[in-house]
């Protein structure tokens, strides 16, 4: 079940991968055709800035695909590692 618990634990994982290979946010938002703002949400867990109406984000497959093809590792490797 997708929920922001498992949106939040995402975005760790993204932010984790992302800092390890030394890479600014907008960076990686730009070698992936996302923009920053889109890679803020998602590393937060929030569909959107307003606090009060944000759920949990749920990006795209090709979202997924670009972010994880520029840090060097698959969609089921970030899935797996944001489920333990």
């Amino acid at each position: 079940m997708w929920d922001e618990k498992s949106a939040k634990r995402l975005g760790d994982t993204l932010r984790d991968l992302r800092k390890a290979r030394g890479l600014s946010q907008e960076a990686l938002a730009y070698q992936a055709g996302i923009t920053k703002n889109q890679l803020q949400l998602i590393e937060s867990g929030r569909s959107t800035g307003r606090a009060e109406s944000a759920g949990p984000s749920n990006p795209r497959m090709s979202t997924l695909a670009g972010l994880a093809a520029i840090l060097e590792t698959s969609v089921a490797d970030l899935m797996t590692r944001s489920q333990l």
